[in-house]
């Protein structure tokens, strides 16, 4: 488990108050009144700070005059995806990471993987983003509600998931499958790969099949997290 972060930001801050998961908040002299007046109505301690001491402290000054001590985020350990499948009484639908090492953009597969109803989100340690404050951010509380693993090897942890009969599906732009073809019923798993070379050949060879997203227009790809949540939505609506 990470130690207390910091977060930043109003909403994230405010999201984390509901969640009861600050233990201490900075508040920049000056800011309105509204804001001051959630924070004092939370209980939670504030500490009056000028603002320059909020930059120096996350090294920001996108911080909107508020920055929250957390607890922080446990990594869930292997089996927990499937658990929480089981505890809601359906069939598996697995996130799995390969590569994305830019934490906002990790942060983002967070909340899109819980928002869209994934049990979990699995990476490699070597290969994925560290789970830090911007991540935690960037999933606007997510990380905090889905089981987040990290396995020492990626392909490894595949094989594991097809013996229990897990089907794993990779996302390749040059797949000849499309997401229209898949079965959905079936518990399965989805790959992403960075944005810049996708999944490495290893993690492709791996997986049961490539499938891609059908794109219309001139632009030739998309954003990881964008493209997780098209390939979560037609899960989530061929399962009912």
């Amino acid at each position: 488990m990470l130690g207390g972060m910091r977060i930043y930001g109003r909403n994230p801050v405010l999201e984390a108050l509901r969640e009861g998961r600050v233990r201490r908040v900075w508040v920049a002299r000056g800011v309105e009144r509204w804001l001051v007046r959630q924070l004092e109505a939370s209980g939670v301690e504030l500490v009056f700070v000028p603002r320059i001491e909020l930059d120096q402290m996350v090294r920001t000054t996108r911080h909107q005059g508020v920055v929250a001590e957390v607890e922080g985020v446990a990594f869930a350990d292997e089996e927990a995806p499937l658990r929480r499948a089981r505890e809601r009484g359906e069939p598996p639908l697995l996130v799995l990471v390969d590569g994305v090492t830019d934490p906002r953009n990790f942060g983002a597969i967070l909340r899109t993987a819980e928002a869209l109803g994934a049990h979990g989100v699995v990476s490699e340690e070597r290969r994925s983003a560290p789970l830090s404050p911007v991540a935690v951010k960037a999933s606007a509380g997510a990380a905090h509600r889905i089981p987040v693993v990290r396995v020492k090897n990626l392909p490894r942890y595949i094989e594991w998931l097809k013996g229990l009969g897990v089907w794993v599906y990779g996302t390749a732009g040059q797949a000849e499958k499309t997401l229209a073809e898949l079965d959905y019923a079936r518990p399965l798993a989805l790959v992403v790969g960075s944005e810049g070379e996708g999944m490495r050949r290893i993690v492709r060879e791996h997986c049961d099949e490539l499938v891609r997203i059908e794109l219309r227009g001139e632009t030739e790809s998309l954003n990881v997290a964008v493209a997780l949540g098209i390939a979560l939505h037609w899960a989530v609506q061929h399962r009912g």
